[in-house]
């Protein structure tokens, strides 16, 4: 099992709740990771990448940016110059400014990169990559454990809703591979909500080192006599007892070790780069996978956010590295049909606070990256606007675009699959336009 690093644990810029979620997630999922590993096969030699994709629907990648993305610093809104107002000491400056190394990458007349998401250029250039701005979800909740669950079920403050859409998506859609033993991935301890109700779907920290404990000399013996023992139970102890048995040979069975990225592409060193990177293999490897959700935290900017050069900057580089490095790798050869989306739970306030950070907000950012994405654009349902009167309670920015109309689009459009009513349960999207 892979330990997040101590900044994810205990990032000393968040809120407490944010860092107690962020243990709660990890200690909570370990069992589930434990309980897996304790099947491991040391046979079957190592499968090459395949050459050809048989799946017409695209593999969804799901990123979670834990802690409250402050969209507004992810992508600037330089042409309202309340941005500026609301910001006097961590805003980013205009396109146009004279200090260029440290000015903001225009992508229109309005909308603007930090230099820390430089790494994300390319794929906007190349119309593969979709912004969405003023986006969030209808409940106002400012608290990361209600609002992160909220949105990754799909339907806000329901305790009865258990599962997560992309869970319900796979639970409603056949197996583009009968015979894949896992259709889902969770890079993490502990199978993410969104995920949750998938079937064939497991928490994996690291995939190129999924291993059962214990001498290598039994493995081979332990291995069979739990598949003796689980191929008598009852289901559905049996099939997911044995799929996580199959999951570990299929697993062991990759080549993580030998993986060359295409297009030069270089994933950071990183939790959030090798969690990517593992996934590429394993999308590459064509393997029958589907889904795959992975997290990004420390976006809990309440103090120093500083997204030039301070801690904000630190974690947009990151993530727009590695999402820089995935679109290069999997998404730009088009070999096979590849969406990543990118959320988080809320914003931040519009105005900065005393320690030069933003508190929770409302409206954020999304990201949508794929060749099936009509991307190339900043998009908003109608920008809110900065000024006073126009901020949500007078401080945040105003959600104008559901999360949930880009996810639904996406799942009908590019994963095929119609069942939106359960997959989102009592709302009715309303489709803009986000794929081609």
């Amino acid at each position: 099992m892979t330990i997040p690093p101590e900044s994810e644990l205990n990032d000393s810029t968040g809120c407490e709740e944010y860092r107690a979620l962020s243990r709660r997630q990890f200690v909570g999922g370990a069992g589930t990771a434990f309980a897996a590993a304790a099947l491991y096969p040391a046979w079957l030699p190592k499968v090459v990448l395949a050459s050809t994709y048989v799946s017409t629907r695209d593999v969804m990648v799901s990123v979670f940016q834990r802690g409250g993305a402050d969209g507004m610093s992810v992508c600037v809104p330089f042409g309202d110059p309340n941005y500026y107002l609301l910001r006097p000491t961590i805003a980013v400056p205009r396109p146009d400014a004279t200090t260029t190394a440290t000015r903001g990458i225009a992508l229109d007349n309005f909308f603007a990169f930090p230099q820390a998401m430089a790494g994300l250029v390319p794929a906007y250039l190349n119309a593969d990559l979709l912004v969405m701005h003023a986006v969030g979800q209808t409940n106002n909740s400012r608290s990361h454990f209600d609002a992160q669950r909220y949105m990754e079920v799909g339907k806000p403050a329901d305790p009865s809703l258990v599962t997560g859409w992309l869970g319900r998506h796979l639970a409603s859609a056949p197996p583009v591979n009968a015979t894949a033993p896992l259709r889902a991935i969770g890079i993490s301890a502990g199978l993410q909500k969104t995920l949750v109700g998938a079937p064939k779907a497991l928490p994996i920290s690291n995939p190129a080192s999924f291993s059962i404990g214990g001498s290598t000399t039994t493995q081979a013996a332990r291995t069979a006599a739990i598949q003796a023992d689980y191929t008598a139970a009852d289901e559905p102890l049996r099939s997911s007892a044995l799929d996580a048995v199959n999951t570990l040979n299929l697993l062991k069975s990759v080549n993580f070790s030998g993986y060359v990225p295409a297009n030069g592409a270089v994933y950071p060193n990183s939790s959030f780069g090798n969690a990517l990177k593992a996934v590429a293999v394993l999308i590459k490897a064509d393997i029958g996978l589907e889904a795959a959700q992975v997290d990004v935290g420390g976006w809990d900017t309440h103090s120093a956010q500083d997204p030039i050069a301070g801690s904000m900057a630190v974690t947009m580089r990151d993530f727009a590295n590695a999402l820089g490095a995935f679109h290069a790798d999997v998404i730009a050869p088009a070999l096979i049909g590849v969406t990543l989306i990118s959320m988080s739970e809320f914003g931040r306030n519009a105005k900065e606070n005393g320690s030069a950070g933003t508190d929770h907000g409302r409206a954020s950012s999304m990201l949508a990256i794929g060749k099936g994405i009509a991307g190339g654009r900043v998009v908003t349902n109608g920008w809110p606007g900065l000024a006073t009167a126009n901020l949500e309670n007078g401080q945040d920015l105003k959600v104008t675009l559901d999360y949930r109309d880009v996810l639904a689009e996406i799942v009908q459009k590019r994963l095929g699959n119609t069942n939106l009513g359960y997959i989102f349960p009592t709302w009715t999207p309303t489709f803009r336009g986000v794929t081609r």
